[in-house]
């Protein structure tokens, strides 16, 4: 999040001014200065006229010549240097305010996913914040033209709502940081698989919770997140470097489909590519109905498997 204290000055004048000023005060010209400091006359004058940034090199044999030490020729630079990619951002910011009056900041602020904000240049900077992007370009080449392939294996560009689907997707990333699991294993999965089903058949009170600590002992993330009016997604499977994550929404707050739903996302882990991505209940780029089929008659098998007979349930070697 941006600091609220933090100071940004409006405005920033290039070293050169100040290095001018001092000479000036000396009565130096460029050529002498030059001569002096070992440097190109054409170099001092471009840095004099703004046109070239003053190097730390530049600034410790400035030092010398002028009594005025490196640091603070860096920090002018330094300074300099921010403001003029903070005005170019301004350039920017309307087509990135315009990106953010597509996403429900309304909503998501009220589920306290980003702070409460009044102007849309505050609503942009948070919405920034949320996602760990610089700009709106950046979304579009993650969530839209698939840039970064290993992660994020789809486009949302064919989805209705690629906005609120893209923050329900990454609020899960942001809340399965704050678990901590041992490392996958895959037979460990397998093994805790009767367990799912004999907490599906007791329904405690606490069942999310208690289903969430046997997936951490197999070194599998699960995770909660609440529907957002217009992401329509039952639940996400996807892999977060070498930890699977399972994200559920309790879409249509049904007892028998949540667990449908969780078996049919565990299936798509043990059955699946670990660089796949899946989205239930949504069609989308890159969607293969095959392995969707396979998940559901997972999930259908052990859901409907009598007791004793779960081993009976066949697995099909993950690629």
């Amino acid at each position: 999040m941006t600091k609220i204290n933090q100071f940004i000055p409006q405005i920033a004048f290039h070293p050169g001014e100040t290095l001018a000023e001092k000479l000036n005060e000396l009565g130096m010209g460029p050529k002498e200065f030059s001569i002096r400091t070992d440097k190109p006359e054409k170099t001092i004058i471009a840095v004099l006229n703004g046109k070239s940034a003053l190097t730390p090199e530049m600034a410790v044999q400035f030092e010398h010549v002028l009594k005025i030490p490196a640091h603070f020729w860096l920090n002018l630079q330094r300074n300099y240097d921010e403001f003029i990619a903070r005005e170019k951002q301004k350039q920017e910011w309307d087509d990135t305010i315009s990106w953010t009056k597509h996403f429900p900041i309304s909503e998501m602020i009220r589920l306290d996913w980003i702070p409460s904000c009044s102007s849309w240049e505050e609503k942009t900077s948070a919405l920034l914040d949320f996602f760990g992007i610089s700009n709106h370009k950046a979304w579009e080449n993650y969530y839209l033209n698939q840039q970064l392939k290993v992660t994020f294996r789809i486009s949302l560009v064919s989805t209705k709502e690629p906005y609120a689907i893209s923050a329900w997707l990454r609020k899960g990333e942001l809340q399965a940081l704050e678990h901590e699991t041992t490392a996958y294993s895959e037979n460990r999965f397998k093994e805790i698989l009767p367990r799912f089903k004999s907490l599906m058949a007791e329904q405690p009170d606490d069942s999310f919770s208690k289903l969430q600590v046997l997936c951490e002992m197999a070194g599998v993330k699960l995770v909660y997140t609440p529907c957002l009016q217009k992401a329509d997604v039952g639940g996400s499977t996807r892999w977060l470097k070498d930890t699977p994550l399972i994200q559920m929404s309790g879409r249509l707050k049904r007892n028998d489909l949540f667990w449908f739903s969780f078996f049919h996302l565990a299936g798509h882990i043990l059955l699946h590519n670990k660089k796949d991505i899946f989205l239930e209940n949504l069609n989308y780029a890159g969607m293969e109905k095959d392995k969707e089929k396979e998940a559901d008659d997972f999930a259908m098998k052990w859901i409907l498997a009598k007791k004793g007979e779960e081993k009976k349930c066949q697995f099909i070697t993950a690629v």
